[in-house]
């Protein structure tokens, strides 16, 4: 029975600036990041995104409190999640979460291993003509060789920066909501998330039903405040990438 969280997402294009105003994003806490993505350098430079391609995405992102590592396999299966990753755990300065993501009519399933590090820490890795050094960090490892173990994390290349503000606790009626802009390459994002968990008496597909409906209020809220959801069928993370493979072939 699968009680994963359901993190529910409405991606919004086009003039973000009027979007996060009149979606309230003012009135959230706010962070401001960079981000970066690591890829293959032979692929990139052949035009083409391998380790996205097969389904993992590795994201460095520098700023605020502190700066994180992820390692996330997106979209996966349960039966892909082995071992000590079939379920989630915390063991500081790591997280794993498996969650399923849902954007429109895509749902996927999602597990990641996030690794937080001091301020700066990871900056080395990106700095000007820097292929990534990702902190060598054994349960990545383990991760990766036990759930993706065709994967290859070495010879690569940072993508970014991704300039990201994000709003945290935005209320939007009765839900609270997660505002993200993302700007990079010429392209602008917002996205406007919530986090569904499951109750102690919950069954899966009563925890399926009530995702359903806080989806539903989330689209309407959005609609309500006269912003129009994307309809694009690529996520942000695949478009965004993709541009800046492209920026670098040039």
């Amino acid at each position: 029975m699968d009680l994963s969280p359901v993190e529910i997402k409405v991606n919004v294009e086009g003039d973000v600036p009027a979007a996060l105003a009149a979606l309230g994003g003012t009135h959230g806490a706010m962070t401001t990041r960079r981000i970066w993505f690591a890829e293959h350098r032979d692929g990139v430079t052949e035009g083409r995104l391998p380790l996205l391609e097969g389904g993992t995405i590795v994201r460095l992102r520098i700023g605020g409190a502190r700066d994180d590592l992820t390692v996330k396999l997106r979209p996966c299966t349960r039966e892909q999640l082995v071992g000590r990753f079939s379920a989630p755990f915390q063991a500081s300065p790591l997280t794993y979460k498996i969650e399923r993501d849902w954007s429109a009519g895509s749902r996927v399933l999602a597990a990641s291993l996030v690794h937080d590090h001091p301020p700066g820490a990871l900056s080395s890795a990106v700095g000007p003509g820097a292929g990534p050094t990702l902190p060598i960090d054994p349960v990545r490892d383990q991760f990766l060789h036990a759930c993706a173990p065709d994967v290859q994390v070495d010879a690569l290349v940072a993508l970014g920066p991704v300039l990201a503000t994000r709003f945290d606790d935005v209320p939007l009626d009765d839900l609270e909501g997660n505002l993200e802009a993302w700007s990079v390459a010429g392209l602008e994002f917002l996205e406007c998330s919530i986090r569904v968990k499951p109750k102690e008496d919950d069954d899966a597909e009563e925890l399926v039903a009530r995702a359903e409906r806080k989806q539903r209020k989330l689209e309407d809220a959005v609609r309500a405040r006269g912003v129009t959801p994307s309809e694009h069928s690529e996520n942000k993370t695949k478009r965004v990438l993709t541009a800046l493979a492209m920026a670098v072939q040039h």
